[in-house]
């Protein structure tokens, strides 16, 4: 255990030091795994961590699911979905920042991405809110505060990668995410209303809005189709969620190419955001699977497991503190990393833990609604401070807004999501009630 504490720290220290995490990873892990059984095993788990990473048949899902948010994202259909919102809340104060909300929501479930919510929505949404007079800080943080929901709300990358880690079931954890998911929109409205009401400068009224176009129309009507086509399919037995992922990225191009929404350089331009953010999340996942083997074969989970008998903790206990672990850790990794980094510890932890009878009493019920909860922990650690990666996506496409302004405006929604995270670690049945 004392060898996994070492390393952890020093996994730590490169991190601050800049060094990326993958590579940090994957050196700690194999450097720790040779001074443990020598150089040549290390080598040989080295060269299969990559080989079997690089050849997975189940991560083949993520580039995919990506393709499809990139594919919506260069064609326009975000503009329908915030078209639409607006309709429906355009007449309400702060009624931009709450079409935000929901029009964040709405992509992020096709895109299954947080951060290309973030930023397709921050392209679409904010230049409206500054001409009708919002403030940077409600605008800013409406958007970065939505673009969160695209890590839970179904089909979701970081989803993915948990099921694959814990064996899951994917398609339902896809199904453990939708009310938590329509939660987090609901909680994000509330606390954009709250905000209007407490500080009215926030949001001017804007009055009437212009009418929708055929093109925003049949936007919005063809990103709810394709979110029923996906969940249809894998709910009704009709394909795997591996086979939804290239489905989904089939329809989304059909769709771009029927409303002629997408041009060649858009196209080209998705593949290469595609194969840039695939490698990235593969590098990663090939450091974790390194850093991984070290830690297990250090003994650091079982250890753990042997700590919770020996000190009598109650389950709850153990839960509340793996949450504030992730809350802490999310001011300093990005939520892959987080995952990636601390599911292979927690894992047997979890399974090992007796919640006596009740829905957690099963072991599969057990592990799907402890993914929600770490997947909303992720969400937070989007928009904490100091890294808050949504944040930075933001600033990147408004470099003129302060950090300290997106900060400020995403406190309100910071304070929601931490009573949601407070209700679906208490009310279990809210994740597990559709299984």
């Amino acid at each position: 255990m004392t060898d996994s504490l070492v390393a952890i720290g020093i996994l730590l220290a490169l991190v601050f030091a800049r060094v990326p995490i993958a590579f940090a990873m994957a050196l700690v892990g194999g450097v720790g795994f040779a001074l443990l059984r020598g150089w040549e095993p290390a080598s040989a788990m080295v060269g299969a961590a990559v080989f079997e990473t690089g050849f997975s048949y189940s991560l083949s899902v993520v580039p995919l699911f990506i393709f499809m948010g990139n594919v919506l994202a260069g064609s326009g259909i975000a503009q329908g979905l915030f078209a639409g919102a607006d309709r429906l809340f355009g007449r309400m104060k702060g009624g931009l920042a709450l079409a935000a909300v929901l029009s964040c929501g709405g992509f992020s479930a096709v895109s299954g991405s947080s951060l290309a919510t973030a930023a397709t929505m921050s392209r679409v949404a904010m230049p409206p809110m500054r001409k009708f007079g919002y403030s940077d800080s409600l605008a800013a943080g409406s958007i970065a505060a939505g673009g969160t929901l695209g890590i839970l709300i179904p089909p979701s990358v970081i989803m993915i990668i948990y099921g694959l880690l814990t064996e899951s079931d994917i398609g339902k954890l896809f199904i453990a995410g939708l009310i938590p998911g329509a939660l987090g929109i609901l909680f994000y409205l509330i606390a954009v209303m709250v905000a209007v009401r407490l500080n009215p400068e926030l949001a001017p009224e804007t009055g009437d809005r212009p009418p929708m176009s055929r093109t925003d129309k049949i936007g919005v009507v063809g990103t709810l189709a394709l979110f029923v086509f996906i969940m249809v399919g894998i709910y009704g037995g009709f394909f795997t969620p591996i086979e939804a992922a290239g489905m989904g990225a089939i329809a989304s191009l059909a769709l771009a190419l029927g409303m002629r929404a997408l041009s060649w350089k858009g196209f080209f331009s998705a593949c290469r955001e595609t194969l840039l953010a695939s490698a990235m999340i593969l590098a990663i996942v090939i450091g974790a699977e390194i850093f991984s083997a070290f830690v297990n074969f250090a003994g650091l989970p079982d250890a753990l497991v042997d700590l919770i008998y020996d000190l009598d903790v109650n389950p709850w206990t153990v839960i509340g503190l793996m949450v504030l672990i992730y809350l802490i850790m999310g001011c300093v990794f990005e939520s892959l990393s987080m995952i990636l980094l601390t599911v292979p510890v927690f894992y047997p932890i979890i399974i090992q833990l007796d919640f006596g009878s009740g829905l957690l009493a099963d072991p599969e019920l057990l592990l799907t609604w402890f993914a929600v909860v770490v997947v909303v922990v992720t969400e937070i650690s989007l928009i904490t401070p100091p890294v808050g990666m949504n944040v930075f996506v933001l600033r990147s496409v408004m470099p003129d807004i302060p950090l300290t302004t997106i900060f400020h405006g995403i406190l309100p929604f910071w304070i929601a999501d931490i009573f949601r995270l407070a209700l679906l670690v208490t009310v279990p049945w809210i994740s597990l009630c559709l299984l």
